[in-house]
């Protein structure tokens, strides 16, 4: 039996209605949309923000931001921080480079998978202090910070590392044509990532855990689910993939040095909170966390097209927090 025309269009309708306000009501929708209208007003304000030079090194900045900011958002997602991510980048690019010295001379894949073992090495510490001895992770995080920012510079005596070879190098600055375009690619290692990161969270049961670890642990405890090796997992996760982003940023400078990555532990926070993941823990979305380290970006590569000195970057970085936490706080009142 065929409805009445009439009827189809109105249900037709109605679905879309549905469709909309269902996107609409999605945090990440609201992310786009800021950054649309940041990449709209940045366009008319400047001649250069929509040149192909400057969205390529956007695409090509943006990306060891937005990897970090996966694993601290998922930190952030059981209720913990992460400060150690920004000396976690900076050891794991020394390390990396130091490993292909020529007095050393290792390959690159070697290198490179050193370099990893050095993440996920300071996440587990992170994770198994926190899981164990039950202690804030802040504070944790923070003293993992000082001593592996120690290392990273005891390691060289404060000393970069450079002359790196020419096929580690391409991890960060070489492009992939596509057609007439090139895509950048730390772009497309970011993408992937984002893929792996996103089906991990939404997909596997590990991601269930994840989501529920903050404001259900108890319940988790009675379903016979080891808590404190849901926690030292996350950790590690986090670690790996700041020891990537910092592999990633080492490729695309062309050298290490001890000093890099300061403050990035900002920026990742930044990046995973502009993007949706709630300080309060048990929400967050990949998506929204790609879109929230876009949306950072944009805002500095404008604040540099603008002329603003470099410690307006700070501050809106810093501003842009303080407004997604109490956009956050009204949304739990109301």
């Amino acid at each position: 039996m065929q409805l009445p025309a009439k009827l189809n269009n109105s249900l037709s309708l109605s679905s879309i209605v549905r469709f909309w306000r269902h996107l609409v009501q999605r945090r990440e929708f609201a992310v786009l949309l800021l950054f649309l209208i940041l990449c709209t007003l940045l366009s008319l304000l400047t001649d250069t923000f929509l040149t192909f030079d400057n969205l390529s090194n956007l695409a090509r900045n943006f990306s060891w931001i937005a990897i970090i900011a996966f694993g601290q958002s998922m930190v952030i997602i059981i209720g913990g921080l992460d400060m150690s991510v920004g000396a976690t980048m900076a050891l794991a690019g020394l390390i990396t480079a130091y490993c292909m010295d020529e007095n050393i001379g290792l390959p690159v894949g070697v290198a490179v998978t050193s370099g990893l073992f050095v993440g996920v090495l300071v996440g587990w510490i992170n994770g198994f202090m926190i899981a164990r001895a039950k202690l804030p992770s802040y504070v944790v995080t923070l003293g993992t910070m000082s001593v592996v920012r120690g290392i990273a510079f005891s390691l060289t005596g404060g000393w970069p590392v450079r002359n790196l070879p020419e096929n580690f190098r391409v991890i960060g600055q070489h492009e992939i044509q596509f057609g007439s375009w090139g895509i950048p690619v730390p772009f497309l290692l970011t993408v992937m990532t984002a893929l792996v990161v996103g089906l991990l969270l939404d997909k596997m049961v590990l991601g269930r855990y994840v989501h529920t670890l903050n404001r259900g642990e108890r319940a988790l405890l009675l379903a016979g689910v080891n808590v404190n090796q849901v926690t030292t997992l996350v950790y590690t996760l986090c670690g790996l993939l700041a020891a990537f982003g910092g592999i990633v940023m080492t490729a695309r400078l062309g050298v290490a040095a001890p000093t890099a990555a300061s403050g990035y532990e900002l920026d990742s926070i930044a990046a995973a909170v502009v993007g949706g993941t709630s300080l309060y823990g048990g929400e967050g979305s990949i998506v929204g966390v790609l879109l929230g380290g876009a949306v950072l970006q944009t805002v500095r590569n404008g604040l540099v097209l603008l002329g603003f000195p470099a410690y307006g970057h700070t501050v809106a970085v810093g501003a842009m927090i303080l407004a997604v936490i109490l956009l956050n706080y009204w949304r739990r009142k109301h």
